[in-house]
């Protein structure tokens, strides 16, 4: 599998959702799943549309896209799909993964004043 790829059952969640298949009524689209994993790559990568690997086709057609099935909700039907069948393996957040700023902790200023190990005086 390459990286940012998707698996076939990941695949196989999804495609009934997608348009341009071609037992719909439109155009036919060329690899619904090539274009879904440029979209994947990109937001994973955190990179411009433009320097998507020539891989995934032409970026400007890719964004273009995009935007296309925004604008027509085929990625809220998705999501929407995917969320009502989530396992919610990662909904469970406890402090092992949360990180806090480091300046978080041990603010300047406050409610008085501290002792050595930072602990608030008795008043």
């Amino acid at each position: 599998m390459r990286r940012y790829g998707l698996r076939d059952d990941q695949w196989q969640r999804i495609e009934g959702f997608l348009p341009g298949r071609e037992d719909t009524v439109g155009v036919t689209a060329k690899d619904n799943r090539l274009f879904v994993e440029a979209v994947i790559y990109r937001y994973r990568a955190g990179i411009p549309w433009r320097d998507l690997p020539e891989r995934f086709g032409d970026w400007n057609n890719i964004a273009r896209c995009h935007k296309r099935w925004s604008d027509n909700g085929v990625w809220q039907r998705v999501f929407e799909h995917l969320a009502a069948d989530a396992d919610n393996e990662y909904a469970m957040i406890d402090s092992t993964i949360v990180r806090a700023h480091q300046h978080a902790a041990g603010a300047k200023g406050g409610t008085g004043p501290r002792n050595a190990s930072g602990a608030q005086k008795a008043g």
